[in-house]
């Protein structure tokens, strides 16, 4: 029996140093060396920050946005997954675990803060106005009497809302913008960066800025309040991309990206 016992354990061992030496392997091209799944929730309708391509930097999706999620993964050694959203889900789906955080170029609010955590800013924009080249609407008071198009949940409604003028909301920055083009409405209220590729896309159009009334805004990942780990991990690695100018780069890289690189359904 005591030998029987002696060659089971020196069997027993082997297995063991077998399983360490593998562990022990280079892990770094499998998903089982990453310590665990960062989820995005995204809105994909806001280029040049998220969009739907046929192959992107994380799966589909790409942009400035899922360029910076993706590396706050690399960071953190986590694998990136990515959940495409109305925009006015997002807050919803990371109050019920959904998602682990959002990037959707989402502007810091006061009334977002009450609901969520944000990280440091990454990013500054604020709202202008797109209108067509001929149109006489010069400043934000110009649009009282207009018929105006915001898309549903973006800063742009809150802001038309806040200066009592009616509007009309739609789901996607398309179709916002075809109805200018289409001359079923005398301005698009919309981010900056976004407003600048509509007007490169669509002849025709061009960009109203009334800095008195719309003013400066910051982008930041939102994430459930208390999670302090999580917003750890995201503005160590926002800091880092700030100082080596990795978000630049990005901006940089996706700064002639057109609707026709994106799917049909993209901004």
């Amino acid at each position: 029996m005591k030998k029987f016992t002696k060659v089971l354990s020196t069997v027993v061992a082997a297995a063991l140093m077998a399983v360490t030496f593998t562990a022990c392997g280079d892990s770094s091209s499998t998903t089982e060396g990453k310590n665990g799944t960062i989820k995005f929730g995204t809105n994909a309708e806001f280029t040049p920050f998220e969009y739907v391509v046929s192959k992107g930097v994380i799966g589909e999706f790409d942009g400035i946005d899922m360029a910076i999620a993706k590396q706050i993964g690399d960071d953190n050694n986590k694998d990136v997954k990515i959940e495409n959203m109305e925009f006015d889900s997002l807050l919803v789906a990371l109050e019920n675990g959904k998602v682990d955080a959002v990037i959707a170029g989402m502007t810091v609010t006061d009334e977002r803060k009450e609901k969520v955590d944000f990280s440091d800013s990454y990013y500054n924009a604020k709202q202008v106005m797109i209108v067509k080249e001929d149109s006489s609407i010069s400043k934000a008071s110009d649009m009282a009497d207009k018929k105006i198009v915001v898309i549903q949940g973006y800063t742009g409604e809150v802001c038309v809302k806040d200066l009592g003028y009616s509007y009309q909301s739609f789901k996607k920055g398309t179709e916002a913008i075809m109805e200018l083009v289409n001359g079923k409405c005398d301005v698009v209220v919309i981010d900056s960066v976004t407003a600048e590729k509509y007007v490169k896309d669509n002849k025709g159009l061009k960009i109203v800025e009334d800095n008195k009334q719309f003013e400066n805004e910051e982008y930041a990942i939102a994430v459930k309040k208390g999670n302090k780990d999580l917003l750890d991990e995201i503005n160590k690695s926002i800091k880092k991309m700030k100082e080596d100018g990795k978000i630049n780069e990005f901006a940089a890289k996706y700064s002639d990206v057109t609707d026709s690189g994106s799917s049909s359904e993209s901004k």
